[in-house]
């Protein structure tokens, strides 16, 4: 994977890995830039909020390809740090789907239920609800129990229903 080159004439020489234009190597490169470029664009994110990146991974891509592939890179994964708070590191980190990792933002409404907690768009998943019906319930102000309990209306019998209503005196 690796070859030396030589950088110039005063014969200092780098490591060449040919994997710069890769996925998993941008996603190193973003990983160090946020943590520790003050003009990057998400800094104030990540390295503004004291998350650092280990000084095993930011010395050597090398070094954080092999975790990497030790750890379940696939094309299509993102990065995610397990501990939000936490820094990029092999402890905190492991490959992702964009769901999972969306799933696990700080920013979640977490809902608990009879012991469960998950976000809106679990619960939404887990009682066949879509997203924003379920988000709508909630931000109207539905006790959890009656949002996550009652089913969502047919809207193509939406007449019907009124009109059953209507004649129940409801």
């Amino acid at each position: 994977m690796m070859a030396y080159r030589q950088l110039d004439t005063r014969n200092t020489w780098q490591i060449k890995h040919g994997m710069s234009g890769t996925r998993i190597y941008k996603t190193w490169h973003n990983i160090r830039s946020r943590c520790k470029n003050p003009n990057a664009s998400k800094y104030e994110n990540y390295g503004g909020k004291g998350i650092t990146i280990c000084e095993e991974w930011d010395s050597s891509f090398e070094n954080f390809y092999e975790w990497a592939m030790e750890n379940g890179y696939e094309e299509g994964l993102t990065i995610d740090r397990i501990d939000a708070t936490g820094n990029y590191e092999p402890g905190n980190c492991r490959w992702a789907t964009y769901k999972e990792q969306n799933n696990h933002l700080s920013t979640n409404h977490l809902i608990t239920f009879k012991g469960e907690t998950h976000n809106i768009t679990e619960w939404a998943e887990i009682v066949g609800l879509s997203k924003k019906c379920l988000s709508e319930r909630i931000r109207r102000g539905w006790e959890v129990e009656r949002a996550l309990t009652t089913s969502k209306i047919d809207m193509s019998n939406f007449g019907n229903y009124m009109k059953e209503r209507k004649s129940n005196g409801v």
